[in-house]
């Protein structure tokens, strides 16, 4: 299942014109829901925020969710 929604998307960048935003904002979710489930594992008993999220975003970890996603 998961290798044809990979191929779909790659199929969507190649010919559709929007989809290289669809990428990134596929790409951009999948880090972030990561990062936030990581986040509140370790907040131990503290609220999570999205600038906690974001402050330990990093642009290798897009990359490296890119390249897991295609």
């Amino acid at each position: 299942m998961w290798v044809w929604l990979k191929m779909v998307l790659a199929m969507a960048v190649a010919l559709l014109p929007g989809g290289f935003p669809l990428l990134l904002a596929y790409v951009t979710t999948r880090t972030l829901r990561a990062r936030w489930r990581v986040a509140r594992e370790q907040a131990a008993g503290r609220a999570v925020t999205w600038r906690d999220v974001v402050a330990t975003l990093h642009f290798k970890d897009l990359v490296r969710e890119a390249r897991a996603a295609l």
